[in-house]
């Protein structure tokens, strides 16, 4: 008789988006996560009605890209170092939501979280994260990509470590335990991020960490807080050919 062979589904937390730099992506299904606020805004914008996400590196290629684009048909979004782009709408989600993205396509530049996306666009599959929708695209996940190695990277600022992202994995890993039981392969990074999402509160430990303070100072106290609503949308946001869409 032959032994039965049983599917491990790996899932492993990258603490910083240059850890990409050693991993071998191919292959690979990848969760990019920045809490506050790019990946929390592009799967608010999309729940609200946005078309798509055209992410790009800075501002220059933001503007490059809008000039493409039909006028009134966009919207564009984006900060450097935290600070607004000229011209452009705030980049949190309710300062987006509420400027209207219903119908339009978001231009959208970010220090990190856009970036993370872009060194990660060579995985089998790459999706936008945040605690708005972690449930429903954990579920769809673990049904659609069995076999594949999971990465949930964890955007991080200016190759520095953020409490945000990595709770915002652990949120994610403790969703994988609940829908994977034993079929789940975590690892020790993995664990150490369900650790701290179990131990931490939200929103206050969010308001409590570095970026956090910061938005808290700017009056923005409402962003971080909204960014805490756990599973408030459940939209699957993915890449396709280069352009954050929702699927399914």
């Amino acid at each position: 008789m032959s032994a039965r062979i049983e599917l491990n589904h790996k899932v492993h937390v990258l603490t910083k988006k240059e850890e990409l730099d050693g991993i071998r992506v191919p292959g690979k299904v990848v969760i990019v996560l920045d809490i506050i606020f790019a990946t929390t805004t592009m799967v608010a914008a999309l729940a609200h009605g946005a078309t798509e996400i055209l992410r790009v590196l800075d501002e220059a290629s933001a503007r490059a890209r809008a000039k493409a684009l039909p006028p009134d048909s966009y919207v564009l979004s984006g900060e450097l170092y935290a600070e607004t782009l000229p011209g452009f709408v705030h980049p949190a989600p309710l300062a987006l939501v509420g400027h209207g993205v219903k119908g339009k396509s978001i231009v959208y530049s970010t220090t990190n979280g856009t970036v993370a996306m872009t060194l990660a666009a060579g995985a089998a599959r790459v999706y936008c994260g945040a605690l708005l929708n972690a449930k429903r695209l954990v579920e769809h996940i673990s049904a659609q990509h069995a076999r594949e190695t999971v990465l949930i990277v964890c955007s991080g600022s200016g190759n520095n470590f953020n409490f945000e992202d990595f709770y915002g994995a652990g949120y994610f890993v403790d969703c994988f335990a609940e829908r994977l039981g034993t079929a789940a392969d975590f690892s020790d990074a993995a664990k150490a991020a369900r650790a701290v999402y179990r131990q931490a509160r939200a929103p206050e430990a969010l308001l409590d960490c570095r970026i956090g303070r910061m938005m808290a100072s700017r009056g923005l106290a409402h962003e971080v807080e909204f960014a805490c609503r756990f599973d408030a949308f459940p939209v699957l946001p993915a890449l396709e050919h280069g352009t954050l869409r929702l699927v399914g």
